[in-house]
């Protein structure tokens, strides 16, 4: 299913400005090696985020090879820092390369394992917490990432409709762990959220 007709899409990426070369450079490496990322409509809804917060610590749930790391390093000033997180050496060492190559303010530190049991070493507050790791882990990542926000820190999480899977009347363990994160994020006390329907479904939470 498409969540958003792909004339809007194409309409929408045909009046945006360019992307800079290291963020085409990304992009034509995710095309080629069919490597998923939250793409060119969804990366500067990502930096305006960070500029709206004012974000300083940004915690990435799956950082994959650093294309949202770069989106919302954009949105960053001096003494800010993203921490981010993936299974692979060879995409932290791709990630590092390219927000090197980016110049920006911020800082960066990268580790390699699973995403939620690093992350639980760390007490935040953060101001962002992003959530793009294996959908099976959704559930538990919105039981970590709620209490490490700061009040007004947003909590980010992609494919929260999942190409439409989530309305199959016999929907599969993946799109089950979904449904529940979804439940989650619409029945807690500690937050104001919506799912905005663009890409995949981008969920946005508030602390409150």
């Amino acid at each position: 299913m498409q969540i958003t007709d792909p004339r809007i899409n194409k309409y929408i990426a045909a009046v945006m400005p360019s992307r800079d070369r290291v963020l085409t450079e990304m992009e034509a490496f995710a095309a080629q090696d069919h490597f998923p990322i939250i793409g060119p409509l969804v990366g500067p809804f990502l930096r305006q985020l960070a500029v709206a917060v004012k974000a300083k610590r940004v915690f990435e749930l799956g950082s994959g090879f650093g294309y949202s790391a770069y989106w919302f390093a954009g949105g960053m000033k001096k003494g800010g820092k993203i921490i981010l997180t993936d299974g692979s050496n060879e995409n932290r060492r791709k990630a590092m390369s390219y927000l090197k190559k980016g110049r920006f303010k911020c800082s960066f530190e990268f580790h390699v394992g699973d995403a939620l049991e690093i992350f639980s070493q760390y007490k935040g507050p953060f101001d962002i917490v992003l959530n793009d790791i294996d959908k099976e882990g959704y559930p538990d990542a919105f039981d970590l990432a709620i209490p490490r926000l700061r009040p007004g820190g947003l909590f980010i999480t992609d494919n929260v409709l999942w190409s439409g899977r989530i309305l199959n009347k016999k929907p599969d363990k993946t799109s089950r762990a979904i449904l529940e994160f979804n439940r989650k994020l619409f029945n807690s006390e500690d937050i104001i959220s919506t799912i905005i329907p663009i890409r995949d479904g981008l969920g946005i939470a508030v602390k409150l």
